[in-house]
C-alpha cells in the first residue's frame, strides 16, 4: 500500500460523496484517527465530512457512541457486531447518509484470544450496514495503514 492508492481512493471518495450530496462520520478504535486524517487530507473535505470520532477505550465505545453492553460483553470489543453498532450509532448521533468504523487488535500481543492483524470494519447507510473482518500482517504502524485502506475501500463499495 502506497500514498499514491490511498490518496486515490480518498480522491474517489471525495467526488462521490460531492455528486451524491452524502455527508460522512467515522468513528476508529484500531485506526486512531487515520481513516478522519486521510478523508480531510484533501481540500473540500467540509463539504461532507461531518464529524470524526476515536474511541479507543471500551468505555469511550459505550459512553461516546452507545454502542451495547451486551454486544461487547458477547462478541468483545474486536468483533464485526461491535463493528457494525459503531458505524451504526455514530451515524444516528451525527445525522449522516453514511459512517464507517474500525476496530481491531494492532499486536504484538493477543487480545480477546483474537491474534494481532484481526481487524473489523462497518459502513452505515440508511439503508443497509456491511461488514467485513480482514487480517493483516506487519508491524502496529502497517496494520494501522493497511486497516484504514481497506476500510476506506469498503466505503466507497457501500456508497457506489
Amino acid at each position: 500500500m502506497g500514498v499514491g492508492e490511498t490518496l486515490e481512493v480518498v480522491y474517489g471518495i471525495h467526488e462521490i460523496f460531492r455528486e451524491k450530496g452524502l455527508t460522512l462520520s467515522v468513528a476508529e478504535s484500531c485506526t486512531g484517527g487515520l481513516i478522519s486524517h486521510y478523508i480531510t487530507a484533501l481540500p473540500g473535505a467540509s463539504a461532507f465530512f461531518e464529524a470524526g470520532v476515536v474511541t479507543y477505550s471500551i468505555e469511550s465505545k459505550k459512553r461516546i457512541l452507545g454502542v451495547s453492553p451486551e454486544i461487547i460483553s458477547t462478541h468483545g470489543v474486536v468483533s464485526e457486531e461491535t463493528a457494525r453498532d459503531m458505524a451504526e450509532k455514530v451515524r444516528q448521533l451525527t445525522g449522516t447518509s453514511c459512517s464507517i468504523s474500525t476496530t481491531g487488535n494492532l499486536g504484538p500481543d493477543v487480545l480477546e484470544d483474537k491474534e494481532a492483524g484481526l481487524v473489523y470494519m462497518a459502513v452505515s447507510t440508511e439503508t443497509q450496514t456491511l461488514t467485513r473482518e480482514m487480517r493483516f500482517t506487519g508491524d502496529r504502524g502497517e496494520i494501522k495503514e493497511s486497516a484504514a485502506l481497506a476500510a476506506l475501500k469498503l466505503l466507497v463499495e457501500g456508497v457506489a
